[in-house]
C-alpha cells in the first residue's frame, strides 16, 4: 500500500499557478463566471485592441480571460517552474512538442506552451519574481 503524503511532508514542487480562458465572447464568459463563482474581473488594455481581464478567487490560482481572432475557445493551465529554458528543454527531451518556445511577458515573466507526449497542451511559467 502506498503512503499518502501531506503537503507539509511532500509539497508539490510545480503547482498550477495561473489559468487562462481564450474565448470569442469575453462579455458572456465574464457574466457566466461572475454569476457562477462570484469572480470579479479587472480589465487591462494590452494595446492593438486586445483587452486582458484578470480574476483572483479567494483561494487557489487566479487567471485571465481574453479573446484572440481565429482561435478556438479553450482553458489553458500554467505550471510554475524555476527556469523556463531548462524546463522547456527537459519537456522536449521527454517527448513534448513545443508549440511556443520561451517567450517573455513584459514585467511579468516568461512562458512556453507544450504538448505532452499524449497530445495534451499545457503551459510552463517562470515569474520575474519568485512565487
Amino acid at each position: 500500500m502506498s503512503k499518502i503524503f501531506t503537503r507539509e511532508e511532500h509539497p508539490m514542487a510545480n503547482p498550477f499557478v495561473h489559468l487562462e480562458l481564450c474565448t470569442s465572447d469575453t462579455a458572456r464568459a465574464k457574466e457566466f463566471y461572475s454569476k457562477l463563482f462570484g469572480w470579479s474581473f479587472t480589465d487591462s488594455d494590452m494595446g492593438g485592441g486586445m483587452v486582458y481581464s484578470t480574476f483572483k478567487p479567494d483561494t487557489g490560482p487566479g487567471g485571465g480571460l481574453f479573446s484572440m481572432p481565429n482561435m478556438p475557445t479553450f482553458w489553458m493551465a500554467y505550471v510554475g517552474v524555476d527556469d523556463i529554458n531548462a524546463a522547456t528543454e527537459k519537456a522536449k527531451s521527454l517527448g513534448a512538442k513545443i508549440h511556443k518556445g520561451p517567450q517573455e511577458i513584459p514585467n511579468i515573466g516568461w512562458f512556453s506552451i507544450i504538448a505532452d507526449p499524449t497530445g495534451a497542451t499545457i503551459a510552463l511559467f517562470q515569474p520575474k519574481q519568485r512565487m
